[in-house]
């Protein structure tokens, strides 16, 4: 009699997993759905920096601004503030009562719901059964993390067939303008303020200097803003940067253009921000956003042969492989595209695949991108500037949202929608969105980007009136008489 023996099961891929930000955390999930044995080691707290200091509570705070600037709006709705009159002030003039924000509750409420972010997501993970160790890693080789535990427990070794960094990336500082956590801060100290800043410069009029900027003029704050280039937002469209930077400087903003900082300075009742001119400005506080650095010192990586970039950033290819076999990266470690949703994807195609699933490589065709400002300026696809540089015949209609009936009910004022289509086929190659929930209504437009559509199909879609995407089926239409002619 023949007795059949069971195969021995094939054991799980061990995967390890080094930070819990967007890319690290969605890469577990995938890995847990595929069957693997994931242990995730984060250094602060699951989600990181994206969670805890970066992009959760930037935008709670830009979210309470935005409230601040709404209801700055609220007189010329009709709405009569307690104190101030709705008409006939006494000199002809409106006074108008302005609301004080209370930055001690503000922060105390950003840095709670970044906790309650960060706790969700650890049980999330603990309920797919992801293994979590607080601590700091660093490669043994290849297939070897070596993790240094917070707890004051001896290291501990994991065996690993597949290794995924995901560290993100920390504030860039400057040798001259050191942080010190209360009047020379990065964008990661801010939420530790109790109390408005008289005067708050801002140096460095990228996306993280810009958000910053105008939340802190619609709390109230006095600020300046320090760009070394001629305009704010020198890598966004030059329409949207050119109404933004208009925008702050009707909010009160000084907008310092072409004007590089050099180093700061504690004074007995602030800061001195030198420029490379020789120019001094005085403030009470100074925030440098003047970029980031991936965070790849200590890991071990060149040890173990994983290749960096000259900016120090881990270099991967369409599918978040480095060129180690086994070691895979996501998220900003990468510098492939500093945003969470592409570190999310990169996680999530670097574990499937790591474990043999079917995978699509890498495409930033369809990402779309937001600037949390007032009003938000939303991207997808192709620029104006990069279709220009690449040669291609494109028709570009721009409408401003004023026109709208929609934005004309809610007193917006400030705004637009812009496409950009193949002058041939109709193809929309790229769009901008500026306005109030610019995040929102940039959706439709990804789509189009996303699956090729024509300007024509966007134009025979059915719009709700009044609404803010009626705007994008009429710019759409008049594309679709431009692609005609």
């Amino acid at each position: 009699m023949l007795v059949s023996t069971p195969a021995p099961e094939t054991p799980a891929a061990r995967v390890v997993i080094v930070g819990g930000g967007p890319g690290g955390y969605e890469a577990a999930l995938v890995g847990r759905r595929l069957g693997a044995d994931v242990t995730v080691v984060e250094a602060a707290g699951l989600g990181g920096a994206a969670v805890l200091t970066d992009v959760v509570p930037s935008k709670t705070l830009i979210a309470t601004a935005e409230w601040m600037t709404i209801a700055d709006r609220a007189p010329e709705l009709g709405i009569r503030l307690d104190g101030t009159p709705l008409s006939g002030a006494v000199g002809g003039t409106l006074e108008q009562l302005r609301h004080r924000i209370d930055l001690a509750a503000v922060n105390t409420r950003v840095k709670a719901l970044a906790a309650a972010q960060s706790a969700d997501i650890r049980a999330r993970l603990e309920r797919e059964g992801v293994t979590i160790v607080i601590g700091r890693a660093r490669l043994d080789g290849p297939s070897k993390v070596v993790v240094t535990r917070q707890d004051g427990v001896d290291d501990l070794t994991l065996d690993a067939d597949v290794v995924l960094v995901s560290t993100g990336a920390t504030p860039r500082t400057l040798d001259t303008a050191r942080p010190d956590g209360e009047r020379i801060l990065t964008w990661t100290q801010l939420y530790d303020l109790d109390t408005l800043p008289t005067r708050l410069i801002v140096v460095g009029s990228g996306v993280t200097g810009a958000e910053f900027a105008g939340a802190y003029t619609s709390l109230g704050a006095d600020v300046v803003l320090v760009s070394s280039r001629e305009r704010v937002l020198p890598g966004e469209d030059a329409d949207a940067a050119q109404l933004l930077e208009d925008v702050f400087k009707t909010r009160g903003m000084t907008v310092m253009s072409q004007s590089r900082a050099a180093g700061a300075r504690r004074t007995a009742q602030g800061v001195e921000v030198t420029l490379a001119d020789g120019r001094v400005v005085e403030g009470s506080h100074v925030l440098f956003a003047v970029g980031s650095i991936p965070t790849t010192a200590g890991l071990g990586l060149e040890e173990a042969g994983v290749r960096l970039t000259a900016s120090g950033h881990i270099e991967v290819d369409k599918v978040s492989r480095t060129n180690v076999r086994g070691v895979y990266a996501a998220g900003d470690v990468t510098g492939v595209l500093p945003l969470a949703s592409v570190a999310a994807m990169q996680g999530r195609l670097a574990m499937a695949h790591a474990l043999g699933d079917a995978v699509k490589p890498l495409s930033l065709r369809g990402v779309s991108a937001n600037i949390f400002t007032s009003p938000e300026i939303a991207t997808v696809g192709s620029s104006e500037a990069r279709l220009t540089e690449q040669g291609v015949k494109y028709s570009v209609s721009m409408l401003p949202l004023a026109r709208n009936p929609r934005a004309k009910m809610l007193g917006v004022r400030d705004g637009f929608i812009k496409i950009f289509a193949h002058a041939g086929t109709g193809t929309v190659l790229g769009a901008v969105v500026v306005g109030p929930r610019a995040s929102e209504s940039i959706y439709p437009l990804t789509l189009a980007v996303t699956h090729r559509l024509t300007t024509d199909q966007l134009a025979e879609t059915a719009t709700v009136y009044p609404s803010m995407s009626g705007t994008i089926a009429e710019v759409a239409r008049i594309l679709h008489h431009r692609i005609d002619d």
